[in-house]
């Protein structure tokens, strides 16, 4: 009985969380047309600012800068520890990489202002970039998913059977090639939950790009200028000054609603592959 009460109070909150933000977004909705609300520009003479699109453009270029950066260096760290490092060198390893999970996200984005933008990217790199922009915040946040892919990644590898392993090797496959022909192949479920998984927390993640990434409304693809998020967006308008019901209060809860709307999305992509691609050993 505690079990299943346990069960059912995640999924009444999942359905108090959606009850929650429904009601806000209806009442703007009822406002602000759907064809404002995805619109490139705010210039619609209604006194709020609804157009989404750059929202989205800003979230869709900070994570995909992110997972190029996470992916390679997570499934890389996996594919180490699982397949490579000694169990001395696995047993302080992956603890330490797993540390980086447990950094505040304020902490990131300190990280992401002070050192990315000015040392690494207009210092090292020699980059033309806005104090604020799209590359140190999406690079900042790929640091911190890494965690999250090589350590669910490197789970799924060690799960792989050793038979598989000493079959391969039997057959006068290398270490290298047993590792991409038959570990990943085998464990590829369980990785692309760890990729999805990792592009969820980089969606919904706050503090970074509300920091790093700026304050601006932008339709460029150009990762040197600032772009806001929806997170973003979020963080910055959230500050109590707009009056309870008005139509820029009920936007929050619009973006808020859409965000929800694609982290669902991004998780049922994420269970039809792994249901499609799981073998049960």
């Amino acid at each position: 009985t505690l079990l299943l009460v346990s069960a059912m109070t995640s999924v009444a909150i999942t359905f108090g969380i959606i009850a929650a933000v429904i009601e806000p977004a209806y009442h703007f909705f009822r406002e602000v047309p759907l064809g404002d609300f995805f619109s490139t520009t705010d210039e619609i003479g209604r006194g709020v600012k609804p157009a989404v699109l750059p929202l989205l453009v800003g979230t869709a270029l900070t994570t995909v800068i992110a997972l190029a950066l996470a992916v390679p260096l997570g499934l890389g760290a996996a594919m180490y520890l699982s397949e490579y490092a000694s169990p001395r060198a696995r047993k302080w390893l992956k603890p330490t990489v797993e540390l980086l999970a447990g950094v505040p996200s304020v902490v990131y984005g300190f990280f992401a202002v002070f050192f990315v933008t000015p040392v690494v990217l207009q210092g090292w790199l020699g980059l033309e970039v806005n104090f604020t922009n799209a590359w140190s915040a999406g690079l900042v946040l790929g640091v911190m998913i890494i965690p999250t892919v090589a350590s669910l990644s490197e789970d799924a590898m060690s799960a792989v059977p050793q038979a598989l392993r000493q079959g391969s090797l039997a057959m006068g496959a290398n270490r290298m090639q047993t590792t991409l022909r038959v570990v990943f192949p085998a464990a590829l479920s369980g990785i692309a939950a760890a990729i999805v998984l990792g592009l969820s927390r980089a969606v919904g993640e706050t503090m970074i790009v509300t920091m790093a990434g700026g304050a601006v409304k932008n339709m460029s693809l150009d990762p040197g200028e600032p772009h806001m998020t929806m997170t973003g967006f979020i963080a910055i308008t959230a500050k109590g000054e707009n009056p309870v019901g008005s139509a820029d209060y009920n936007m929050l809860f619009a973006v808020g609603l859409l965000l929800f709307v694609i982290t669902f999305i991004i998780n049922a992509i994420s269970i039809s592959i792994v249901r499609r691609y799981r073998q049960a050993y």
